[in-house]
């Protein structure tokens, strides 16, 4: 079984009909982006939707799925997204796509974030996965000092099929991929990160997912809630 495939129809049982919703990036997201389309051609559910990324957008168009801007609506009720790692308190690193900055600003006017992933992406601590930042072209060496200078082994993103040519976001920024090792406290982490100019955001996001649906190849399925304080 497709663990990735098994999370993503899980999460879209949320999905009511009316709803806003935010459509996340990502090969997890991908699937849930599908079975949303298939409940529109095949049952009255009406939504509409923001996309996090052009590919995602394009998925979602191809699927007959609304498409509409900020201007045109008051809030997100519902995102559906991926992420690198989670940990059992629902913190997240995300940006493995390139779509941070966008999925953030989705997952943050949004009242719910629901994330999908597989079980492998589960861990006890973040940091195994390199923690994207995004940051602006122009002084990006210096960006890139700042956060070595943190503790990290920071790398400039570049094409998988060019090692000359920089990853450019779907926003024209760069992404330098910086491995902290284990992160014992990602919200000072995150803030920290933030408070360097040049820097767009970076792909933790702490205390914003509402809940978390494992997959697992055994085909079992977990859905995680955030407790809140």
């Amino acid at each position: 079984m497709n663990p990735k495939k098994l999370a993503a129809e899980k999460a879209v049982e949320f999905v009511q009909s009316g709803m806003i919703l935010g459509l996340g990036t990502g090969t997890t997201a991908y699937w849930a982006i599908e079975r949303i389309g298939e409940m529109i051609r095949n049952s009255d559910l009406k939504i509409r939707a923001i996309a996090t990324s052009k590919r995602s957008a394009d998925q979602a168009a191809a699927l007959g799925i609304p498409l509409v801007s900020f201007g045109e609506i008051d809030q997100i009720d519902l995102t559906i997204d991926g992420a690198d790692e989670a940990d059992g308190k629902l913190n997240l690193i995300k940006g493995g796509g390139g779509a941070l900055l966008r999925e953030k600003i989705v997952a943050t006017n949004s009242r719910q974030m629901v994330v999908v992933v597989d079980g492998h992406k589960l861990v006890n601590c973040l940091g195994k996965f390199p923690l994207p930042v995004e940051v602006i072209p122009f002084g990006w060496e210096k960006v890139f000092e700042n956060l070595g200078a943190m503790g990290c082994e920071p790398l400039l993103r570049k094409n998988s099929d060019s090692e000359r040519e920089v990853f450019l976001t779907d926003n024209g920024n760069y992404i330098i991929d910086c491995s902290f090792g284990e992160i014992a406290d990602p919200a000072t982490l995150e803030d920290k990160i933030n408070a360097i100019t040049g820097v767009a955001d970076n792909g933790l996001f702490v205390g914003i997912a509402s809940k978390l649906v494992v997959g697992y190849e055994s085909g079992e399925v977990k859905v995680l809630e955030r407790i809140l304080k």
